[in-house]
């Protein structure tokens, strides 16, 4: 008998990097997170295939992201990078072996650590994987190992946008691309940010949009369920590192709790909420498995290779003092740490079981990028994980829609204006240091809508300009500017991507006002921002 469902789903996302600079932001950000989690993720899921094991894991992928793993170009360059790093690790060999010193074996030890583990990477991703990421994602999914959802195609901040037509665009051309990647219909979104509006009298809630092109369901946080929650400031990893995350504070208490998924009101949309605490053991910097001394340091790397090989040591030490990294120890702490959460969360579910005579729904949900690129052990922990729920205790492991097929929602629920972001609303992405973008954004709202409508019937080189546009304007309103900005870690560079789109996008706009088309400008923006190539304008007109 089984004791509830755990629901473990991956929201992966990158911004859209492709021939938008290198390092520190750009294409390497990527080929970081091919070699680091996608590849491993998918070793792993393929590991408990073999033995029997559907892994059913509910893997997010955005479209602009399948976009980019999909690309020729980086995938190229990701061959290259391959190849750089395992030159690197096979260098820091021979420079640690001129040495005889106990410091220079152990480091000695990590060297072909890492020469092991880039060789291994390498023939993976040429011969296990054909060089098709996506292909493999794909594979898994038509073998009903784990299921894989889409989001808005550029990661926006729906609730912000202006015009119902881009909220519109925006989903519609994500499960467009969906469909030509995986070769069907997707069922479940992740909403970027998990920013939600709800209806007014003057415009519909998000869900509307949802409902129209097919999804049937997505996740939020579990506040938005549940209501009133004690303020706490707490540090958390997420998709650009280790962030400041404060849980809302509300005297909107509902009653609910988030052990069922819910319909939406006005759609039937259904909405899962994270378990908190269950998210909580592992997202959290301070208090989450990825904080364990023994772990590898992300942030200190080698002077001469860029390897790391050190580990965290502890959070008080600073990256001059860190030890050096054991792989042998860490594998030790994974064992443990992913035993000690299998127990968690069949507790969890037990006492709901015992409490309301019910099985009930334990759902997670993390940035993939957090295993493996922030977390290197992490990959490793979640297949630990999986095993130990299918050998050794009664929960029932689910993707997302077996769960929702199997116990379909029995109530629907309004959900208030919310994000994952500080205090659960969208200062994130609107305060004082991002307000100038959001005109700018809108503004190209209306001008794409004026576009379409005064351009129905076009083709040749105003039809390519106007497909064009509507890739800028799509990598406009990406969430990620926003967001960089408010949080500095790359401040200049999101302010110089967001221009940049811009400025295209307004070039494109007059050029085609104008009929003075340039055909070299719209080939040269086709060949750097090439996304969606079946994107067609007229998902940005009004209805």
């Amino acid at each position: 008998m089984s004791v509830g469902s755990f629901v473990f789903m991956l929201h992966s996302h990158l911004p859209y990097y492709r021939k938008a600079g290198m390092w520190p932001f750009g294409e390497e950000s990527v080929f970081e997170c091919m070699a680091e989690t996608y590849i491993p993720l998918l070793n792993i899921i393929d590991e408990l295939w073999q033995e029997k094991i559907p892994a059913k894991l509910t893997i997010g992928v955005t479209p602009i992201l399948a976009e980019q793993l999909a690309d020729k170009h980086l995938n190229e360059g990701f061959a290259k990078f391959l190849a750089t790093r395992l030159e690197a690790a096979k260098n820091d060999e021979k420079r640690f072996a001129s040495h005889g010193e106990s410091a220079n074996q152990d480091l000695l030890h990590l060297a072909h650590f890492y020469v092991n583990w880039f060789s291994r990477l390498q023939r993976d991703y040429v011969q296990r994987w054909n060089k098709d990421i996506i292909g493999a994602f794909r594979k898994f999914q038509d073998l009903g190992a784990i299921e894989i959802t889409t989001s808005a195609a550029t990661h926006c901040f729906s609730p912000l946008l202006q015009t119902d037509s881009s909220i519109y665009a925006q989903y519609k051309v994500g499960v467009d691309s969906y469909k030509r990647h995986f070769g069907k219909d997707p069922n479940g979104c992740w909403l970027p940010e998990c920013a939600y509006r709800p209806g007014t009298a003057e415009r519909p809630g998000i869900e509307r949009w949802l409902y129209e092109v097919g999804l049937k369901y997505f996740f939020t946080e579990s506040f938005v369920i549940e209501g009133g929650q004690k303020a706490e400031l707490r540090r958390a990893f997420g998709p650009y590192g280790s962030v400041q995350y404060v849980p809302v504070t509300s005297k909107r208490e509902t009653g609910l709790d988030t052990f069922e998924a819910y319909w939406l009101k006005d759609y039937p949309v259904a909405v899962m909420g994270r378990h908190q605490e269950a998210g909580y053991q592992v997202w959290s910097a301070d208090h989450g498995y990825p904080g364990d001394g023994n772990y590898r340091e992300f942030h200190k790397k080698d002077d001469v290779s860029g390897l790391h090989y050190w580990r965290l040591t502890s959070k008080q030490t600073e990256l001059g003092a860190k030890q050096l990294y054991n792989p042998e120890v860490a594998m030790d702490r994974v064992k443990e740490n992913s035993g000690h959460y299998v127990g968690f969360i069949q507790q969890c579910l037990t006492d709901h079981l015992k409490t309301t005579g019910k099985e009930g729904l334990l759902m997670v949900s993390f940035d993939t990028e957090l295993f493996g690129h922030w977390w290197f052990e992490g990959v490793t922990w979640i297949k630990e994980v999986i095993r130990k729920l299918h050998n050794y205790t009664a929960v029932k492991m689910q993707t997302a829609n077996e769960y929702l097929k199997e116990h379909p929602p029995t109530q629907a629920i309004e959900l208030p204006e919310s994000s994952w972001g500080q205090g659960g609303h969208w200062q994130v992405w609107l305060n004082s240091e991002t307000e100038w973008m959001w005109p700018i954004i809108n503004e190209a709202e209306h001008t794409m809508e004026k576009l379409v409508a005064d351009y129905k019937s076009v083709n040749g080189l105003t039809d390519k300009a106007l497909r064009q546009a509507s890739r800028e304007l799509l990598l406009l309103e990406s969430s990620d500017w926003p967001f960089l900005v408010t949080t500095g870690q790359a401040r200049q560079y999101a302010i110089e991507r967001f221009n940049g789109h811009h400025d295209r996008f307004r070039s494109l706009a007059e050029m085609i006002r104008s009929g003075k088309i340039e055909e070299s400008k719209v080939q040269q923006l086709e060949s750097i921002d090439n996304c969606f190539p079946d994107v067609s304008p007229t998902v940005f007109a009004v209805n």
